[in-house]
This record gives structure tokens, C-alpha cells and sequence, in this order.
């Protein structure tokens, strides 16, 4: 502060105040430029072996190399990924503990809680996109319907007839699922399950016609189930025949799952930036694209900005959903 910008008519507390703030300031830029100098935990706010758990360990490894410090990945399964994600939301924003957030932890978990443990908002710092996972829009082989269009026709002249399964209610694929009734004109109903791999179960013995879901890519292979569009914006290398939704004459439509990197409210600058600049780097490998593309999952980022904006546009979109569906409240 200079000279003559200095009041001498300050109070003393007053000075103190402001004293502190500029000691605050300046280690906090300190802190920031020293960061990281010592091993950095990312939550996984799910079980261990699952889809979040593998993007979150590949990123872990690509960021433990180019940060020459150690990300620990850890995982706080529970309640949906809330528990996970809460605790990081309530520690300290030092860049030491962040978080793999998901669609369903930070867009779609406000719309089906009556109360969350967090604003998926306001308690974090957005820092980037790591991964989109697009659903395979899939029918039982016996299903007479081989596109898109074909399935929307069939589906309105027999209504009530088709039935679409999902991993459980609120859960992305069950939103799809709620979506594409909506923009179709469709009225296919919903049956939960517990899981995704139960689901397919009953999908592959036709209990239910129609999924919604990105752990289909190897029936769909073997001839046991038909693949007639991708949800997401781009296709699928792991199926490139099958084409987007908006390719099958469904403009419009588009419902994903989606992982992004959070640290808590708070986090500095310096180290939000570095971050976002070191998951884009990593994401750009030809190794971790090929690992994405394997899973039947595609690499994405974008700036912190991107990804916040990215944020209030998937809550909103889903939250009409939620409400439009009817999907109780838990």
C-alpha cells in the first residue's frame, strides 16, 4: 500500500484489519506457488473397480507425473456419492484434497434430494471436465425396430407395450430414458433396477425392451442386443456404425454421464489453473484416450469457466427433467 493512498485517520483495528488481509494475501500466493509439496488425495465418491474409479486413478497417474508429487486416490463411497464429495466440500482449499464429481453427485443429486449435505455449487471449485460417458440407446434383439426412427414408431403405436430398464430411479440412465419419452412422444415405461448389471440381464431375457446404458458394447458385439444411437454429441470409436441421436433423427437429444475434476470452495487460482492445465495435457495422451475409448467413454475438457458453465447448464437441464418425469424426491 502506498503512501498516499495510506488514511492516517484509520482506526487502529482498522489498520490491523487491513494488515491482515495483505499478510493473508500474500501467503496464500505463497502457499499457492509452493503447491504441491507433498502427496495430493482425489476422492472417488464411489466404490472401488467401478467407472468413476477407473477415470479417477488414470488421471491420478498422469497428474502424479507431470506434479512430481503422489495423487492418492481414495475412495468414500456412499449414499449415492454424496458422502464422498461432502467431505471434500468441508475441507480445506489448499489443493491437497479434491474430487472426482459426477452428473449424478452435482447436477442430478439437487433435483432428487429434498436435502443435500452441500451446494454443488457454491461449496466447490469447478476445475475441468475429464470425461463424457455417452449411453448406447439399445433394444432386445427381438424387438422388430433396427433405427431410431423406427423405435419412436413403434413405440407410439403400441403404447404402454415397451419397457425401459435402468440401474435405479434419479440415476442418469433413467433420466435418458425420461428425456427421450419427451422429446420423442413416447410413453415407454421405466423399470429400476439395482444396477446396471442386473438390468442387462433382463434386457438380454426381454423382461425389459429397451436400455439406456454404456455397459452394452459387448452384447451389442456379439449380435445379443441392437444399438440404435448414441446420446451423446459425438459416436462411440468402440461402435462407430452406431450413430448419435441427432444423426438417427432425433435432434436435440442429448443426456450423458459425465466426470469432472472439483477442489472445495475456495481453492486458489494458481492452483486451479494448474490443475486444469495439467487434466487437459493428460487427456490429450493417445494412452488415456485409448483407455477411455475402451470403456466406451470419450476425453473432455475445458477451462474452469467452461466447466462451471457447463455445470448450471446440465443442473438446470435436469432438474426440468426430474420435474417433468414426476420422479419423487428421496
Amino acid at each position: 500500500m502506498s503512501s498516499k493512498n495510506f488514511d492516517p485517520n484509520l482506526g487502529a483495528s482498522s489498520a490491523r484489519y487491513l494488515l491482515g488481509v495483505v499478510l493473508a494475501l500474500m501467503l496464500g500466493a505463497a502457499s499457492a506457488q509452493d503447491w504441491p509439496n507433498r502427496p495430493v488425495r482425489l476422492v472417488v465418491p464411489y466404490p472401488a473397480g467401478g467407472a468413476v474409479d477407473i477415470v479417477a486413478r488414470a488421471l491420478a497417474e498422469k497428474l502424479s507425473t507431470a506434479l512430481a508429487q503422489t495423487v492418492i486416490v481414495d475412495n468414500k463411497a456412499g449414499a449415492g456419492g454424496l458422502i464422498g464429495a461432502d467431505g471434500v466440500a468441508k475441507s480445506a482449499p489448499d489443493g491437497y484434497t479434491l474430487v472426482m464429481g459426477t452428473v449424478s453427485s452435482h447436477a442430478i443429486a439437487p433435483a432428487v434430494y429434498r436435502k443435500m449435505p452441500y451446494d454443488a455449487e457454491a461449496d466447490f471449485t469447478a476445475v475441468s471436465l475429464v470425461a463424457l460417458t455417452p449411453y448406447i440407446i439399445t433394444v432386445n434383439a427381438a424387438v422388430p425396430v433396427k433405427t431410431l426412427r423406427e423405435l419412436v414408431s413403434y413405440a407410439k403405436a403400441n403404447p404402454d407395450k415397451l419397457n425401459f430398464g435402468s440401474s435405479g430411479t434419479g440415476t442418469t440412465p433413467h433420466l435418458a430414458g425420461e428425456l427421450f419419452n419427451t422429446l420423442a412422444g413416447t410413453k415407454i415405461n421405466h423399470v429400476p433396477y439395482k444396477g446396471s448389471a442386473p438390468m442387462v440381464v433382463d434386457l438380454l431375457g426381454g423382461q425389459v425392451q429397451v436400455a439406456f446404458d454404456n455397459t452394452v458394447i459387448p452384447n451389442i458385439k456379439a449380435g445379443k442386443l441392437r444399438g440404435l444411437a448414441v446420446t451423446g454429441p459425438a459416436r462411440l470409436a468402440a461402435v462407430a456404425d452406431i450413430p448419435t441421436a441427432a444423426e438417427a433423427g432425433l435432434p436435440g437429444y442429448e443426456a450423458v454421464g459425465w466426470m469432472g475434476l472439483y477442489g472445495p470452495k475456495g481453492l486458489p487460482p494458481a492452483v486451479r489453473n494448474r490443475l486444469a492445465a495439467e487434466t487437459a495435457k493428460a487427456a490429450a495422451t493417445p494412452d488415456f484416450i485409448a483407455k477411455m475409448e475402451g470403456l466406451g467413454f470419450q476425453a473432455r475438457t475445458g477451462s474452469p469457466a467452461e466447466f462451471d458453465a457447463y455445470l448450471k447448464t446440465e443442473t438446470s437441464k435436469w432438474a426440468k427433467v426430474v420435474k417433468d418425469a414426476g420422479v419423487p424426491q428421496e
